[in-house]
């Protein structure tokens, strides 16, 4: 927990706007959906699929 808030602090230093869980929802959610398009990714993997790129967005822009 004190990792978020560290974090969180050095955003705000930096004169940028802490990002949300909806912004990282967005984001994940965009990038499935054009692995969906190009055919990389079949909707029945879609479950298993999102959790890694949610996990992996959200991990960059938290640390």
């Amino acid at each position: 927990m004190a990792d978020a808030k560290s974090n969180a602090a050095v955003t705000v230093d930096q004169g940028l706007k802490p990002v949300t869980d909806e912004a990282i929802l967005k984001v994940a959610k965009e990038v499935v959906v054009k692995f969906i398009e190009v055919g990389r990714l079949s909707p029945a993997n879609f479950n298993e699929t999102f959790q890694d790129v949610y996990r992996s967005v959200r991990d960059v822009v938290r640390s």
